[in-house]
């Protein structure tokens, strides 16, 4: 798994034209799936963004988790993460999963996550359209791959 995280002031996605998930305060999550994903994936990743210090506490100091400031979490599925660039200029996806496999990571991801913060969490729409909307707080940004854990 491949994500992008994003600590946000508030955030949303469109899908398919129709709002389908908003937050204020938290973490914008653009979670990419590949075929060699598990669920030993799901739930590192799911541990590492809930508990990932990168709001301020008040020193000034990134110290404090979402959970920390009750913040929210916003999901958003983008196979795009697994681009390859290297030959040519047309980006090739053959490393991301295909949906019957991503479907039920993804929806386990969601499942995990809500579990992790203690509520609900946002989502775009599997597959769709979408057009994400932020204000990056900072900015901060940062890259997290499952399989460089080790």
């Amino acid at each position: 798994m491949r994500t992008v995280i994003q600590r946000v002031q508030q955030a949303s996605v469109m899908a398919d034209g129709q709002p389908a998930g908003a937050i204020g305060q938290g973490l914008l999550v653009l979670l990419g799936i590949e075929e060699a994903d598990t669920e030993a994936d799901i739930e590192w990743l799911c541990q590492k963004i809930v508990n990932l210090r990168i709001f301020n506490d008040e020193d000034g100091v990134m110290n404090r988790s979402v959970l920390d400031i009750g913040g929210e979490i916003l999901l958003v599925s983008q196979f795009t993460l697994f681009a390859s660039t290297k030959k040519g200029n047309r980006p090739s996806y053959i490393r991301a999963a295909r949906p019957d496999i991503a479907i039920p990571l993804y929806e386990r991801t969601i499942r995990q996550l809500t579990a992790g913060l203690g509520r609900s969490i946002s989502t775009g729409v599997f597959g769709a359209d979408m057009q994400v909307s932020l204000v990056n707080d900072g900015p901060v940004t940062i890259l997290i791959d499952t399989k460089d854990r080790e």
